[in-house]
């Protein structure tokens, strides 16, 4: 029997998930957490096997939650859930760890077969994302990918930061890095997207529906 602890900041939204959990006999117990912080403290508190997150939780952003969950519970195996398109997010957080991302705006029944998917051990990915990353394999040099597709997981980190409007020595003090490092992820970001400003980053993650 598993343990499901859902992380998202909407009352709503948490509610709709346990209403499915509890159709799923497997799951013996279903937690809440309306942050990040919140979600951290309960996995501190008690061993959990899934954590279903929102990306955008308010107090800080998923992946920085998800790095921690991977280096301090790696029992505890986590389905990122966003209402971003799947282009968008799911290269990326498959790369940093997740072991699946799935819509929000997916079927019930699609919700259940990524939680019963991840709870057997396996990474979930959707039909249209295979698609998608097979599609990558076949051209790697595909010119008509979004420019962020090609950054690195701790650079796309620091761009949604960037685009956010944080400031480098913010960034450095919320990830532990030096001013320095994250000053070179910066300058990475832009030559790789070439792109000469962070206005120019903040454009983008606009237009791309990175940032709400």
């Amino acid at each position: 029997m598993s343990r499901v602890l859902i992380a998202d900041d909407h009352a709503v939204v948490r509610s709709g998930y346990r209403q499915f959990l509890e159709l799923e006999p497997s799951v013996a117990e279903i937690g809440e957490a309306i942050s990040g912080n919140d979600a951290l403290d309960q996995l501190r508190s008690k061993e959990w096997d899934l954590l279903l997150m929102d990306i955008h939780m308010p107090d800080r952003s998923g992946l920085d939650i998800l790095k921690h969950v991977i280096s301090g519970y790696p029992d505890t195996r986590v389905l990122i859930m966003s209402g971003l398109p799947e282009e968008q997010y799911a290269r990326n957080v498959l790369r940093a760890g997740a072991s699946g991302y799935l819509s929000k705006g997916g079927s019930p029944e699609e919700f259940l077969k990524a939680v019963r998917t991840v709870l057997s051990g396996r990474r979930y990915v959707s039909s249209y994302l295979a698609e998608a990353m097979a599609a990558d394999l076949e051209s790697k040099h595909d010119h008509n990918q979004p420019l962020h597709v090609q950054l690195s997981t701790r650079e796309f980190q620091i761009f949604c930061k960037l685009a956010a409007g944080a400031a480098v020595s913010h960034i450095a003090d919320e990830l532990s890095l030096s001013v320095k490092t994250v000053s070179t992820y910066r300058s990475r970001v832009l030559e790789k997207m070439s792109f000469a400003s962070n206005a120019d980053i903040t454009g983008y993650a606009l237009r791309n529906g990175l940032i709400q």
